[in-house]
């Protein structure tokens, strides 16, 4: 019982964000070597570490307020099924074996990891109750975990990626502070919530969108690969659908949970990949 709370402390289920780390392998076909492949693998691995032992740092500081909540109640460290000292032995080896392995791959890798540990350090401390700055700082854990495939595998990463990302992120974020309004969580959950409504969000949520879905078209256009703009539409339909999801089924509280179950983000996601692959592996 012990071990599958404790397992369920790291939240695994989170790890999916980590294959932001893919990215610019998969975007640059030439960089396709075992020997990178193997870089990005071991890249998501030392990430899903650090996120794991971010998430209990964050589960330790909010078990009182997320007791009051209607899902985080039952996390380990809320719902008291996990002792707080186990807890915190498993936080630091994960963080200790996270940068560890992230200093055997590259020294930038390590930087960008400390990085991502500062700022996820300084979200969980008191920056996540700063309305706006809370969504840009979860917004920058993905951008950097692209910065951290591009540095793996040696290349720069394309400024349409580190925007889209960006812009993608930033609308997930907004999605998800809108789940909070509308189920009246109020600003004793998140502090945060206090500087939103719904009229903000909605405006919000369709600046990124529009920029994500301009951004996107310009680099299909731009990136010199015959007919890659064919793959908008599934861009289109993935936005579509979340924002489906988000504003008539109220249920984008979690993002995770959503591209792992929705049935329809799935099959848009797969059908994009191998678009995408095609188009750009098919040269």
């Amino acid at each position: 019982m012990i071990l599958l709370e404790t397992l369920k402390l790291l939240r695994p289920h989170q790890w999916v964000k980590n294959a932001f780390i893919l990215a610019p392998l998969f975007f640059t076909p030439a960089a396709m070597t075992v020997g990178n492949v193997e870089k990005v693998w071991l890249g998501v691995l030392c990430f899903s570490a650090l996120a794991s032992a971010i998430y209990i740092l964050n589960d330790t500081m909010d078990r009182a307020s997320d007791r009051q909540h209607p899902t985080k109640c039952k996390r380990p460290l809320a719902a008291r099924t996990v002792p707080l000292p186990l807890a915190l032995v498993v936080m630091t080896v994960l963080a200790t074996g996270g940068l560890i392995l992230a200093y055997a791959l590259t020294p930038g890798f390590l930087i960008l990891s400390l990085i991502y540990l500062g700022v996820n350090l300084g979200y969980s401390l008191g920056l996540k109750k700063i309305s706006i700055l809370d969504v840009m700082l979860v917004s920058l854990g993905y951008v950097l975990r692209v910065f951290g495939g591009a540095e793996l595998i040696g290349v720069r990463a394309s400024e349409w990626i580190i925007v889209c990302t960006g812009l993608v992120s930033l609308f997930i974020a907004l999605a998800k502070r809108r789940d909070d309004i509308v189920k009246d969580l109020g600003k004793d959950h998140r502090k945060a919530l206090a500087g939103y409504n719904l009229p903000f969000l909605d405006t919000a949520i369709a600046m990124m969108l529009a920029g994500l879905l301009v951004s996107y078209l310009l680099y299909t256009v731009e990136a010199g690969i015959h007919n890659l703009y064919l793959t908008t539409p599934f861009v289109i339909m993935g936005v579509l659908r979340y924002l489906q999801i988000a504003l008539v089924e109220h249920r984008s509280g979690s993002p995770t949970t959503i591209v792992l179950t929705d049935k329809f983000l799935i099959g848009n996601v797969l059908a994009w990949i191998a678009t995408f692959g095609a188009l750009i592996y098919g040269r």
